[in-house]
């Protein structure tokens, strides 16, 4: 069907439910933004956004695409190149072809082999994780 819902692939998970119409709101290729997004929706950018993008949703940034500015987000997906400050609430998983560069607030960081990453990371912390922690034993 879709981009993003493609049976055939066995890929139907690659966004949230926060898509309208079924569809991710998308910055194809040759668009280039500048400005401000706001959004309950799931994105999609493959081409450039200078500015910033907030959403309760999903941020996925593709192979061609480009983010100069500020991203705040639940998950993110980059396999293109972002520049800027960026806050995601969940995961942040970067490609093996992503290049990131500037300050990253994160609740967790998934990294694929090749990625380049030269950013100032910070995790926030969760009560999940002090509690597992707190329960383990140490060991040397």
């Amino acid at each position: 069907m879709g981009l993003f819902n493609d049976k055939k692939a066995g890929n139907q998970n690659t966004m949230k439910n926060n898509e309208l119409n079924g569809q991710p709101n998308r910055i194809e290729r040759s668009t280039k933004i500048t400005g401000e997004i706001v959004s309950e929706a799931d994105f999609r950018i493959d081409g450039t956004l200078e500015g910033s993008i907030t959403t309760t949703g999903k941020v996925v940034i593709g192979k061609e695409g480009l983010i100069q500015g500020t991203i705040q987000c639940a998950y993110a997906d980059i396999e293109g190149k972002f520049v800027g400050n960026i806050d995601v609430k969940e995961s942040l998983s970067l490609k093996s072809t992503s290049q990131v560069e500037g300050e990253v607030v994160i609740g967790k960081l998934i990294v694929e082999s090749g990625a380049v990453f030269n950013a100032k990371c910070a995790m926030k912390s969760s009560k999940d994780v002090k509690s597992i922690a707190g329960k383990r034993e140490k060991t040397a």
